[in-house]
């Protein structure tokens, strides 16, 4: 299942990698549209998995994953094709995530409906953080291929990874769920689990974060290359591969973390610390890249590490009849927050001058510190008593 996620993230990123190389200067784009492209997919992704991944609580979540990976596939392959402008582009990109919601809950769920409960935390988390792995293989595929043969290309090379996917699902042994007597979208009780949803909300803060810093990484890394001459091997490139693969051992140690230390514990205390290192980004965004680098490289860290932690948690604290229902409750507050962080970046550079100015970059990653510090709040209100 992680292999074939990684095939499924193959077209990821591809939008956030061209952004601001080839897509906002051909298309004029401001930042906010282009924050609107970007997360358009997360948008596409939002509308459709409260009904995907709630049915794979009725129907093997493989035969959901069947269906989703060729429609990602298509997506993306009809950008590359298709694509004029931002709204023809957003269009696209919503198919491509509409599909990637086909794969990524119900690829989890068809894990967990394979695994004993015991195995649950670990492969949760494995499964979690080689999605930081697949972003990396994306961020990294999208660019090269965009800088040899052109930005559309990259599009017709990614739309063949979720095939991969397809190959895995072929190679699964079949798992019913029990049959379901509920209606499809009741999500009542998994509003009234407080502790449950504690980690989904907390999980949105999370989403808001990381998906706007892996939008602009490459931006903001243009923006300090072109004020600083630094070494041709610290590309826009080489700096967003790292940054996402360092997510993988980084959710892993946090979920450890997690289960050594307490859960609302260890996830606060990374939210806290990510906070900081954006702040300290923000200051010192027009500083030396000697001094932002590791300041980036620790920020890789700190944005993954609650990731594993969250998403096991929330499984482990779902109702077991409702745990299709509560991963689509789940991923459907984490993408519509991706969406909204995307687009909230591309703002706040608009409104303090463009993101070729360091004050912009300032109030970048302001934003990004308010966001991930509504997690401990949401986490605290979840472990209040209920009156």
């Amino acid at each position: 299942m992680c292999m074939g996620q990684l095939g499924s993230l193959l077209p990821h990123v591809v939008v956030p990698s061209i952004l601001a190389a080839f897509l906002i200067p051909e298309w004029q784009l401001s930042g906010a549209q282009a924050g609107l492209l970007a997360g358009s997919g997360a948008a596409g992704y939002m509308l459709t998995v409260p009904v995907l991944a709630t049915l794979t609580d009725r129907i093997d979540a493989r035969k959901i994953l069947i269906v989703g990976s060729a429609v990602s596939a298509l997506g993306t392959l009809l950008f590359g094709l298709l694509a004029t402008g931002l709204w023809s582009g957003a269009l696209f990109n919503a198919i491509a995530g509409a599909g990637f919601a086909g794969a990524y809950m119900p690829g989890l769920k068809a894990l967990t409906d394979r695994l004993a409960p015991g195995d649950s935390s670990r492969a949760i988390t494995l499964y979690t953080s080689s999605f930081s792995v697949g972003v990396g293989v994306s961020f990294l595929v999208s660019q090269l291929v965009a800088e040899a043969w052109g930005w559309r290309n990259a599009f017709f090379v990614t739309a063949v990874g979720p095939l991969v996917m397809l190959t895995v699902c072929v190679l699964l042994r079949p798992a019913e769920p029990k049959p379901a007597t509920r209606r499809l979208l009741d999500f009542t009780p998994v509003f009234q689990n407080r502790k449950a949803m504690g980690f989904i909300l907390g999980y949105g803060a999370h989403c808001f974060e990381i998906y706007a810093i892996r939008t602009w990484i490459v931006a903001f890394w243009t923006f300090v290359a072109a004020r600083n001459p630094v070494s041709s091997i610290l590309t826009p490139i080489v700096v967003s591969v790292v940054f996402s693969v360092l997510a993988m051992p980084a959710s892993i140690l946090g979920n450890e973390f997690a289960l050594r230390f307490g859960r609302h514990r260890a996830i606060s205390a990374v939210m806290f610390a990510s906070a900081v290192v954006a702040l300290l980004i923000g200051v010192f965004a027009d500083k030396s890249p000697w001094l932002l680098l590791p300041l980036v490289f620790v920020y890789a860290i700190t944005v993954p590490a609650d990731s594993g932690a969250l998403t096991s948690g929330m499984s482990m604290a779902a109702e077991p009849d409702y745990r299709g229902a509560t991963m689509a409750m789940h991923t459907t507050v984490g993408f519509s927050m991706s969406a909204v962080g995307a687009w909230a970046l591309g703002i706040a550079l608009d409104a303090a001058g463009g993101p070729q100015n360091s004050t912009a970059w300032t109030a970048a990653f302001l934003v990004l510190a308010a966001g991930i510090l509504l997690g401990p709040l949401a986490l605290y209100w979840s472990r209040r008593e209920t009156p």
